[in-house]
């Protein structure tokens, strides 16, 4: 039966603590391309880091009902959470004790029993084999009060169903550290998911988790956010957890300190967002777009409450910057105050060299919200439909035009992995974060 995790309610929050954490000692082992690719590698990640790590296995707001279930894929497994007569919410691996059936089939519905569809065996919502089909003709006795559907650990926090396929795995509390506190800043229980989409790649996972382990890549593969986030490490703040998680801070709402120009890009890009919130883009100009970000700040907290926000749980930074957030293995949460993307990594069930990739975006609705303020995602969110699940191989859907971008490198880099040319990392100090990841990823292969 899932733990329930209540973050404390708004006017008992804690602010987020910014404190700047020590490095860790490096052991700077190669980060070798063979992990990429290598079959036997994959198959001790399974069995090491899958099967013992907390993952996401959907949203709460999925299953509100007696009887709604949901279904999670990682790797082999499928993993189905169901909300039981009680209320409890329970997960279980998706297979009947008879013949090794799905019980369920799709990614969410509601039944008033789990029923198998091969033979029709019965659970009920707790997992209990309660009928079989002609139960006298067992000669080992009957099956049921025997044969039970196999539970999963499983918690619910922030307004997602947590797993855990170790049954000796910490709480999920723990696991997190301390950035649980920090999240439980932002109100995840009451961000809708307004997009869920996921594709199949011709690369390795840990592609992926590199990737959004470092800003290093953003000026080159996303080159228009120059004029409105920082992109020069020096101005960012990036924290190593014990744990294995790691955050980053960076300053958004203007142009990087290095920039040159762009005045035009930067406006026009933040013209939409400005207006919402009683600043005169036309005010800027001149040299002045650097101030921006404490303009916004200010008016945030001056107009918040009008607007139907509640940004009394947050530092300034945080109206503003972007608090990216790691989670070892393979998550990634891009906080503010209004919405998160949120950013997954899925091995295949296979093939080392193919995975899939989970982007859902979260976002925060005051009442009677008819449109997305962001220029930069108005015409992307849609506040009137819950998100359907769009699914596809790399270039047949579309993840949105900067993840877009992110997704067009990763298998080409696979490709290049391959080459007999490339033979270890060799990474600034900056991507310190992709090696800390690779590093909690052999501690826990060698555990």
């Amino acid at each position: 039966m899932a733990t329930v995790i209540t973050p404390p309610p708004a006017q008992d929050r804690k602010l987020a603590d910014m404190s700047k954490l020590a490095d860790p000692e490096f052991r700077n082992t190669p980060i070798s391309p063979d992990r990429y690719f290598s079959k036997e590698w994959a198959d001790r990640e399974w069995d090491r880091i899958w099967t013992r790590t907390w993952q996401i296995a959907g949203t709460q707001a999925q299953i509100p009902n007696k009887g709604d279930w949901l279904t999670a894929d990682f790797g082999p497994e499928t993993i189905v959470c169901v909300r039981g007569d009680d209320g409890a919410v329970r997960a279980f691996y998706n297979v009947c004790q008879h013949r090794g059936m799905p019980v369920v089939e799709g990614e969410q519905g509601n039944s008033k029993r789990l029923v198998c569809p091969y033979h029709g065996w019965a659970y009920d919502l707790a997992g209990k084999l309660k009928t079989v089909p002609d139960e006298a003709d067992f000669i080992q006795g009957s099956p049921c009060g025997k044969l039970n559907m196999v539970e999963v650990k499983c918690e619910l926090w922030a307004g997602f169903v947590w797993i855990n396929m170790d049954d000796d795995a910490v709480p999920l509390r723990q696991f997190m550290g301390p950035i649980a506190d920090q999240i439980d800043t932002y109100p995840m229980d009451k961000m809708v998911r307004t997009h869920w989409v996921t594709v199949e790649g011709d690369f390795n996972w840990k592609l992926i988790q590199d990737n959004f382990n470092e800003s290093y890549h953003v000026p080159f593969v996303h080159p228009q956010t120059k004029f409105v986030m920082e992109y020069s490490h020096s101005f960012c703040q990036f924290d190593l957890y014990p744990e294995g998680h790691a955050r980053m801070f960076m300053p958004g709402a203007g142009p990087t300190q290095q920039l040159r120009g762009g005045e035009n890009e930067t406006l026009s890009y933040l013209a939409e967002e400005l207006k919402f919130w009683g600043l005169d883009p036309e005010q800027f100009r001149g040299g002045k777009t650097r101030e921006i970000r404490k303009a916004l700040q200010q008016a945030k907290r001056e107009k918040g409450a009008e607007k139907g926000f509640d940004f009394s749980t947050y530092h300034d930074d945080q109206l503003t910057d972007h608090w990216h957030y790691t989670i070892f293995p393979n998550l990634s949460f891009s906080l503010k105050p209004d919405g998160n993307i949120w950013l997954r990594a899925r091995p295949h069930e296979s093939d080392p060299e193919k995975c899939y990739f989970d982007m859902w975006y979260m976002t925060l609705f005051p009442e009677g919200t008819e449109r997305y303020y962001s220029q930069s995602m108005a015409e992307w969110v849609d506040v009137s439909v819950p998100a359907p699940h769009v699914q596809g191989k790399v270039d047949e859907v579309s993840m949105g035009p900067g993840i877009d971008q992110d997704v067009s490198i990763w298998g080409l880099q696979q490709r290049g992995l391959h080459s007999r040319g490339y033979k270890r990392d060799y990474l600034a100090w900056q991507e310190r974060r992709v090696r800390y990841f690779h590093e909690n990823l052999e501690k826990w292969m060698a555990d």
